[in-house]
């Protein structure tokens, strides 16, 4: 993902290129909701364009299990469950330079604000962790993207894919190999446009390759009969269609970032800041990658209508989780710079209102969609057997939906407050703690223990991240590494 650019508030900040004249008043309304803007407001500028935005994209991807169960295939349906680690590994490697890096970003747009601070460093600081972001990131992609497309048939058979399935997971996993470092470099990018704050920007680029994702899945899948390998196509082109906005955005709009390879900039405390936040995100979907494949090896010998049943509950499901996680993402960049500028009060205020709305949406959303559970899921599916399964898997997905959105909450605070240890306990503790439980549910309840075992998961880890919380207040009140001030005017000094 990309990022905004701001007028610097503070004297001796970077002047850098002149903007557009048109780019200035958008910037400084950013700046000032990270800075000033009362918590509610801010959170609303941030966070309603995320929900939006993840909303649009957790529909389509109802909408496109939609498209590939018009075609009644069980096997096409069962390659999306398959997908979802490889998908996940993917993502991971985007978050782990988006995260790292737009955190710190926003972090040194804070700092710029504290009484005697070096604007001029922080500024160069912060192009040269932009463009550190998004090169490296395309890098990671392509690597991953090569060993990917190589051995696409074996990670097809090691996800679980067998029979009638192989071919068609196969084929979706290639496409997305093939796509790696635009996916890669889209989740960067827009996570550097909004640690400026620029939600709205953000929005823009997820609901137009969403759009884009919609126009291509007609003309793969239903005018060229593609099957999975024309959705992978459609998601691929999609997200490269975003990538090419994202970086006209920072590239035309932005006056704080740089993508230029002129700014590019290895050093310590770069790796250390970036990487030592990022690698929490890596862990997480690591670790969800185990779990998947555990769960594949596991609901494969119950059959192909568990396998699709929980390709399209997840997706269902998937929207209160969406919201959620639009709310907690959104609100990122207030907490890094909360505290980065060292504002504590304005912090805690910003992490309460962001808990307060997740349990409302939670309550609201998930409700709603357990009550209409049963047309909802007979919309993708005639299958007696799936529709049988699914009804239960998304009732157990949608319970698990009100401890998750807490517990992404806290997640996202330890990553924007430089509470590296604690965030990478909370990545890996749902993976630990989920294969204990399922391999009992399994044994105990057969196939209800499998279905209901993500639920438990997600409330033990539910209860570590209240533990880890309230033990880490301190750490919200302390002051922002000054490893990273001395980088920034380092950074000057050269």
């Amino acid at each position: 993902m990309t990022e905004t650019t701001l007028t610097p508030l503070t004297p001796g900040a970077p002047q850098g290129p002149a903007p557009a004249p048109e780019a200035a008043p958008t910037t400084s309304s950013n700046r000032l909701m990270l800075a000033s803007a009362p918590i509610w407001r801010a959170l609303v500028h941030l966070c309603i364009p995320m929900i939006a935005a993840f909303s649009v994209g957790s529909i389509y991807n109802i909408i496109n299990a939609g498209f590939i169960g018009s075609l009644h295939s069980t096997p096409m349906l069962a390659a999306l469950t398959f997908s979802l680690p490889v998908f996940s590994l993917i993502m991971a490697i985007g978050g782990v330079f988006g995260v790292g890096g737009g955190t710190y970003i926003s972090r040194l747009l804070g700092s710029q604000e504290a009484e005697g601070a070096d604007g001029e460093a922080a500024g160069l600081r912060i192009k040269q962790v932009s463009s550190f972001v998004l090169w490296g990131a395309l890098a990671g992609g392509v690597v991953i993207g090569v060993v990917g497309l190589v051995l696409a048939s074996p990670i097809s058979a090691l996800v679980g894919a067998s029979g009638s399935a192989l071919t068609p997971t196969a084929q979706y996993i290639g496409a997305m190999f093939a796509f790696a470092p635009v996916y890669v470099a889209v989740f960067a990018l827009e996570q550097i446009v909004r640690a400026e704050g620029a939600a709205v920007a953000s929005m823009n680029g997820l609901i137009l390759s969403t759009i884009a994702n919609l126009v291509f899945d007609v003309l793969f899948i239903l005018v060229l009969p593609w099957g999975v390998l024309g959705a992978g196509l459609a998601l691929g082109l999609s997200n490269a269609v975003a990538v090419a906005y994202y970086a006209w955005w920072l590239t035309r709009r932005s006056t704080v970032v740089s993508l230029s390879p002129r700014h590019l900039r290895l050093d310590r405390e770069m790796l250390r800041t970036v990487f030592g936040v990022g690698v929490s995100e890596l862990l997480q979907s690591s670790f969800l990658i185990v779990t998947s494949l555990l769960v594949n090896w596991i609901a494969i010998g119950y059959g192909e209508a568990l396998l699709a049943s929980m390709g399209v509950a997840l997706r269902i499901s998937q929207l209160p989780e969406m919201i959620c996680m639009g709310v907690f993402m959104g609100a990122i960049p207030l907490f890094a710079y909360s505290y980065g500028a060292g504002n504590h009060a304005r912090l805690r205020s910003a992490i309460t209102g962001s808990a307060v709305s997740i349990l409302g949406i939670t309550l609201v959303f998930s409700g709603l969609v357990f009550l209409f559970r049963d047309q909802v899921f007979a919309l993708f599916s005639a299958d007696p057997a799936v529709l049988s399964d699914g009804t239960q898997m998304l009732t157990a997905m949608l319970v698990a939906t009100i401890f998750n959105g807490i517990t992404g909450l806290v997640i996202a605070v330890f990553q924007a407050t430089e509470q590296m240890r604690n965030a990478t306990i909370m990545s890996v503790a749902q993976g630990v703690l989920f294969i204990p439980v399922v391999l009992i549910a399994n044994a105990v309840f057969g196939m209800t223990g499998v279905i209901w075992s993500m639920t438990v998961t997600e409330l033990l880890t539910f209860g570590l991240g209240m533990v880890l919380f309230a033990t880490s207040r301190r750490a919200l009140d302390a002051e922002p590494s000054a490893e990273a001030v001395e980088a920034a005017e380092a950074a000057l000094a050269e």
